[in-house]
């Protein structure tokens, strides 16, 4: 099959361009041709809340090839990139979508690169986490050209309903994440981190931003006893202060260690392997990418019951979920985990990874666009 891939890739950072990556390389291995094209201009930098848009020199992220086309603010790049994809003469389009922003762009792109192509989107969000007014008309703007749609939760099939009822989809799991490295071993981890070799290690991982909780983890970990760590890594989407102030007040405070940064590829493996378990103490959530991360490196997760979290974080087998984002059921899931064995769990996460391959993903992605009318 000749494939045309809309996405975000390398030189981008991020999950996405993650996911992007690892899907273009299961399809070019599965024998499809497979083109990948991607942004001149992904945000303004006046839009973008971090630090860098892009992987730095040490990175070890994925360097697919693409063409570098797409502004996402030039009205006359729309056009551009879908001539450019009409000419290379796809059996389809896939798309990725995980913010209303890209709703313009994307979906011009969508609507002219011809009658023979099928378009199919890969759908990471349809309703946003942090609402802004432009949310419904730009994703409805990128729906419509599509023919049909790949999703990735429970949640997020729902969402879509909401917009186009009749169009086909398929649920496919978010794929484990397998480029971060092997598994280390846990004492040297903590070693290279500075942190106890011997306490009880907590996690919280990923872009730091209000809808993902980290307060109530900090204010649940207040309450823990002197046998456990938390580790917070993470680059923060706004201020650290208010963060700050709640762990200058934790009787704990000289066991939560903070990596406020960006975490590149080649540190990745590092973080997990220090940690016995990660919590997404979610306000609200579609599926998060850090589930697959945590999967890969066979550490139980403790997350709230939002979104399509729990489709993957199946209690007391590969972690505990709490009903809602709450200081003291984070508590109680966080005891509960530590009082059973771990090797139970990653038992069970060891079963589950065989099932989440990107080549399974690949394939039944190929399946699904071969059976459209």
């Amino acid at each position: 099959m000749r494939i045309a891939f809309l996405s975000t890739f390398y030189p981008y950072r991020g999950g996405i361009a993650q996911f992007g990556g690892a899907l273009y390389k299961a399809l070019e291995e599965q024998g499809h041709e497979v083109k990948a094209f991607t942004f001149s201009r992904q945000y303004p930098d006046f839009l973008f809340p971090g630090k860098s848009q892009y992987v730095d020199e040490n990175d070890t992220s994925d360097k697919i090839p693409s063409e570098e086309l797409l502004d996402s603010i030039n009205p006359f790049s729309y056009l551009k990139t879908a001539k450019e994809i009409r000419s290379y003469q796809p059996d389809v389009l896939v798309t990725q979508f995980w913010m209303s922003f890209f709703g313009p762009s994307c979906g011009t792109v969508a609507h002219f690169v011809g009658k023979d192509c099928k378009v199919v989107g890969i759908l990471h969000n349809v309703i946003p986490h942090e609402g802004r007014f432009f949310d419904k008309p730009f994703t409805k703007y990128f729906l419509k050209p599509h023919d049909a749609f790949i999703t990735m939760s429970e949640a997020v099939e729902k969402d879509l309903r909401k917009y186009e009822p009749l169009k086909p989809s398929a649920l496919r799991p978010h794929p484990l994440y397998d480029h971060f490295g092997e598994i280390a071993d846990k004492k040297a981890s903590r070693r290279v981190l500075k942190v106890d070799e011997e306490l009880k290690t907590i996690l919280f991982f990923g872009f730091i931003r209000d809808y993902k909780g980290l307060d109530l983890l900090i204010e649940a970990f207040d309450l823990m006893d002197d046998s456990y760590q938390l580790i917070i890594a993470g680059e923060v989407y706004g201020s650290f202060e208010s963060y700050e102030n709640l762990i200058a007040k934790n009787k704990n405070k000289e066991r939560i260690h903070c990596f406020n940064q960006y975490i590149s590829d080649q540190e990745v493996a590092t973080f997990f392997s220090a940690s016995d378990a990660c919590v997404l103490p979610y306000r609200s959530a579609t599926q998060s990418g850090v589930t697959a991360v945590s999967l890969h490196f066979e550490v139980p997760l403790i997350a709230t019951d939002v979104g399509g979290l729990k489709e993957l974080i199946k209690t007391g087998e590969t972690g505990e979920i709490v009903a809602e984002a709450n200081v003291q059921l984070l508590h109680e899931a966080l005891q509960k985990l530590f009082s059973n064995d771990l090797a139970i769990y990653q038992k069970h996460i060891q079963d589950l990874k065989l099932e989440m391959s990107w080549e399974k993903f690949g394939e039944n992605l190929v399946r699904f666009i071969e059976n459209l009318n």
